[in-house]
Parts: C-alpha cells; structure tokens; sequence
C-alpha cells in the first residue's frame, strides 16, 4: 500500500501506554466517548455532567500519553474563536446550560482526537482501517480510499460532531431520541458516506491513487 503525505501531521513518538495500545482499541475507545457523550443528553444537567465527563478523560488520557500543556493548547487554538461564538449563540438560542455543553464537548472530543492521532503514527492508522475493510473490496469499496478520507475526517472532528447533532435531532423528530440504534446507525452511515464523498474529491485530484 502506497501511503498519501501525511495530513495528519501530530504523532509523537514515545512509549506510554496509548502509545503501545493497539490502534482498534484507541479509535474504538474514542468512537464510544464520542457516542456516549452525545447520546447522554437529557436531562440538560445529564448533557453537561456528560460533556464535563468527556473533557476529563481526555485531559486524563493526554497526561497518561505524556503530552505537554502546549500539545493540549495547539489541540484546541483553532477552536477558540469558533467556541466563543458558538458558545454566545447557544446562550441566546438554548440557554446556558447548553451553551456549557456544547463548548466543553467539543472541547473534550477534540482533545480526545488529538490524544489519539498523537500517540499512533497515521500510516499505523491506515494501515489498521484498510485491513479492516478488505473484505469489502468485493462490493467495490476501496479500503486505501476509505482510510485516508476517514484520517481527514478524525482530523476534523467538530464537523464529525455536527453529523451527530443532525443524527440526534433527527431520531428525536421521529419521537426515537431514546433508541441508541436510532442514533448509532444512522450517525455511522452518514459518517462512512462524508469518508467516501472526501476520497472521490480526494481522488478526482490525484491525491487517492
């Protein structure tokens, strides 16, 4: 397998726990925290006990991994000005308890990303999805594609977030909020399906072969 440059640029070597974790443990461990956290919404102190939640397990995740306070502040910069207005927005829109979570939640989710491409070198990471997918090969679905596209959507994890929200809103819109396979099925689909669009675009300009 022929590997793309890495876009994913935030592995740093060393020999911590999560470093040594195998990478199917640490991608599934952030698709359940990311799962829980956002299906863990109601009542609205519920929602912020869970976002506060994910932010800790992060944070705690990051120092067993060794990272610096620059590393978790390099993780969430970009984030600052989006968050603040989001944050405002929230305030007028929903009130504050779920401005709190929606801010603390990307927060955490984004450093729980961050934990994890920083302590698995990203070809591990292809490398480990495009065995996963291999067996797919025979309805068509190209596994180099699929992984490279899903590193640049782990890597973009607030828009990953947003497709959980939409899920979450459409499964309460038809009176299925409290069904996890409600949510989880759906909010997989759509997630695979934002992969596969980014390999086409990827591909139609030379970068996915």
């Amino acid at each position: 397998m022929s590997h793309p440059p890495q876009v994913v640029a935030l592995h740093r070597p060393g020999t911590s726990l999560l470093h040594r974790a195998p990478v199917g443990a640490k991608l599934g461990g952030l698709v359940l925290l990311s799962a829980v956290a956002v299906a863990l919404d109601d009542p609205p102190t519920l929602g912020l006990a869970s976002a506060a939640g994910a932010l800790l397990v992060a944070l705690l995740a990051g120092a067993v991994a060794g990272q610096r306070l620059s590393d978790l502040r390099a993780s969430v910069r970009p984030l600052l000005l989006p968050l603040v207005v989001l944050g405002a927005l929230q305030v007028l829109l929903a009130g504050p308890l779920e401005a709190a979570r929606t801010v603390l939640l990307l927060l955490g989710l984004t450093l729980a990303a961050s934990v994890v491409t920083a302590t698995t070198a990203l070809n591990a990471m292809l490398d480990a999805i495009v065995r996963w997918l291999g067996p797919l090969r025979r309805v068509g679905v190209d596994p180099d594609r699929v992984a490279l596209a899903f590193s640049l959507t782990l890597s973009a994890l607030p828009a990953t977030l947003a497709l959980a929200w939409e899920t979450r809103d459409a499964a309460r819109a038809r009176g299925l909020g409290r069904h996890p396979r409600a949510f989880l099925t759906p909010f997989v689909v759509r997630v695979v399906k934002r992969a596969h669009d980014t390999g086409d675009a990827l591909a139609a300009r030379g970068l996915g072969d």
